[in-house]
């Protein structure tokens, strides 16, 4: 019933990625050549077995006619499946009705069943019935005509091809579930990036508008008690307000650019006095930024800070950041510790305000910005704690991972 079939199947997905048709159409081709060849023609199914077939010009001109309707069509296996099938299959039919020799040609009939259960997407179960339908008259022809085969035979040829069609549908779920895990890791990808987004935006929005409004409203104290030193608080709003619009252009520039596209500065600044890439060498300006808004802050480092990558170092300074704007936010004047420990396994960062905040304690209601750093921190691998001191103060301690040098 079946030859040695060296069955191409098993190529179809190792071909070079090609446009589809392009790939059908050499399929087709192929297949037309190899029709012709005498060597491979007992490789094709075969079912009918009946003996003699038409001879002469009359049966030369159909048996040709039938052979490339079993090859050209294969050209639309995966644009028009269903198309293909039919068009194959009932070629396959006369040709076994009319009782022509084997050729390579009749393969094409276990490709256009693969193709149809791996591409078809619409009237699936409607051409399932036809071709079962069709492939039961044929039995009953053949049986008629004479054929050696019997009922089991044709069950067995029907259970070949019933199983080739649902490896063909097995590649669809397959790909249909392969597709879908992709748009759901894009869909987390876009998420996971909205909320970094959303966390350094929050970060340089809420703590440059908090300082800024702390000096404000340090300036306009000094504009009655002493105007002469009201300069130097408008001095510091209007450098304030530089930092935070050179963050908010480094944040916006890397959403700008697109993928694979050099920015107009690929090397990044040895300085990090002049990086716009926030790094843990930037540490003094946070502090004398929460100075100048009258935040008296007590800033110590320990150990010998060296360059890491760049998201543990973005993350050392946005708790500093935060914190920071906290301190001024929820205990306005109140003295203020920044201590920062450089070890080889990781930073430490420990920020302790002193005396009863004026208001609750931003953690205790988890507030977007330590909900925030968290998040961050764990992403690193580290911790964060925050704690109510006795006195009323509170106390943030993070220890990030320093890992591989940058």
């Amino acid at each position: 019933m079946f030859a040695d079939t060296a069955s191409p199947l098993s190529v179809l997905h190792r071909w070079p990625a090609f446009p589809a048709p392009v790939k059908d159409t050499a399929l087709a081709a192929v297949f037309a050549v190899l029709a012709f060849v005498p060597t491979v023609s007992h490789l094709g199914p075969e079912i009918g077995d009946l003996p003699g077939h038409p001879a002469g010009t009359a049966g030369t001109a159909i048996a040709l006619a039938l052979t490339l309707a079993m090859c050209l069509p294969l050209a639309l296996r995966t644009r028009r499946p269903g198309v293909c099938l039919l068009v194959v299959g009932g070629a396959f039919a006369v040709d076994q009705v009319l009782g022509y020799p084997d050729t390579f040609s009749k393969v094409g009939l276990l490709l256009s069943l693969y193709a149809a259960g791996a591409h078809l997407s619409r009237f699936r179960r409607g051409l399932a019935a036809v071709v079962t339908a069709g492939y039961a008259l044929l039995a009953v022809v053949l049986h008629e005509l004479g054929s050696p085969q019997r009922f089991l035979d044709f069950l067995a040829f029907y259970l070949v091809m019933a199983v080739i069609w649902s490896s063909g549908t097995g590649v669809r779920r397959w790909r249909a579930e392969a597709a879908e895990r992709t748009r759901l890791a894009v869909a987390l990808a876009a998420a996971a990036e909205r909320a970094r987004i959303a966390r350094e935006l929050h970060d340089v929005v809420t703590h440059h508008v908090t300082a800024m409004v702390v000096q404000a409203d340090a300036a306009q104290f000094q504009l009655d008690a002493a105007p002469a030193r009201v300069g130097g608080g408008l001095d510091a709003i209007s450098e304030t307000g530089r930092r935070a619009l050179s963050e908010l252009r480094t944040l916006l520039g890397v959403l700008g650019t697109p993928e694979g596209t050099p920015t107009t500065n690929p090397t990044p600044a040895t300085n990090p006095a002049t990086s716009p890439t926030p790094t843990v060498g930037r540490f003094g300006e946070l502090v004398e930024q929460a100075r100048l808004s009258g935040q008296p802050v007590e800033w110590t480092e320990q150990g010998v800070g060296r360059r890491r990558s760049v998201e543990v170092e973005l993350a050392a300074y946005r708790v500093v950041q935060e914190t920071l704007t906290n301190a001024m936010k929820y205990a306005t004047g109140r003295p203020t510790t920044v201590l920062v420990r450089h070890a080889d396994e990781r930073i430490e960062i420990e920020v302790t305000t002193a005396g009863p905040t004026t208001v609750a304690p931003p953690f205790v209601s988890g507030g977007r910005g330590l909900s925030g750093l968290r998040e961050r921190v764990r992403l690193l691998e580290g911790e964060l704690e925050t704690a109510t001191q006795p006195d009323g103060g509170f106390r943030v301690l993070a220890r990030i991972p320093a890992g591989a040098d940058a």
